[in-house]
């Protein structure tokens, strides 16, 4: 069995839009694109280092693969485990990539995810892609949240978390502070919500 694992920046108030640069994602008028940027440091790189560095393929909704696809195969000598990932890709609108590996999900994008995890293999990456994350949450399909909270608010833009999304505790596994104020923090679902009284 492999985890679906989701590793994400995102700003106080949730967003995850287009950290990396102003043209990355402008969809809804965003306007902060590469957000993230100023704030970078040696405790975050190390950090992307050692998670980049880990076996793994690739779970992408197809606005992240569109942006990836043809920025990445230029940049090998950065992350070449991008190059040689399965790129499973939820689309209904495409069939096909020159970046390969790559693997199109169409149609029920739930159940063939479930059978992702059931195969034996690396486990399966989410960076961005929004709306895909909405249907990992809203059907318990996201196992750890592996998240660089930054010390910031963006006001608007795509959301780690929307409504819809069910109730779940996680557990945190490993976090710090980096020296400019990124929360580092990975999360394990830890089952159902408890509630107690005072």
């Amino acid at each position: 069995m492999r985890k679906v694992i989701v590793l994400e920046f995102m700003s106080l108030d949730g967003v995850i839009q287009a950290g990396g640069g102003p043209q990355e994602d402008t969809s809804g008028g965003f306007k902060y694109g590469g957000w993230q940027v100023p704030y970078s440091d040696d405790a975050l790189d190390e950090t992307m280092n050692k998670q980049m560095s880990l076996p793994f393929d690739l779970l992408l909704g197809r606005t992240t693969f569109d942006i990836w696809e043809p920025y990445w195969p230029q940049h090998t000598d950065i992350w070449p485990g991008a190059a040689t990932a399965t790129k499973y890709v939820a689309s209904n609108t495409r069939t096909s990539s020159e970046w390969q590996p790559t693997v199109f999900l169409g149609g029920d994008i739930v159940e063939k995810v479930r059978k992702l995890k059931q195969e034996d293999g690396p486990n399966l990456h989410v960076y961005g892609s929004a709306n895909l994350l909405q249907t990992l949450f809203k059907h318990d399909l996201v196992d750890e949240l592996w998240l660089k909270i930054y010390p910031l608010t963006l006001g608007s833009g795509k959301k780690l978390f929307v409504d819809g999304a069910i109730a779940a505790a996680f557990k945190v596994t490993e976090s710090q502070i980096s020296p400019n104020g990124i929360i580092i923090a990975n999360y394990v679902r830890a089952g159902a919500v408890t509630t107690g009284s005072y």
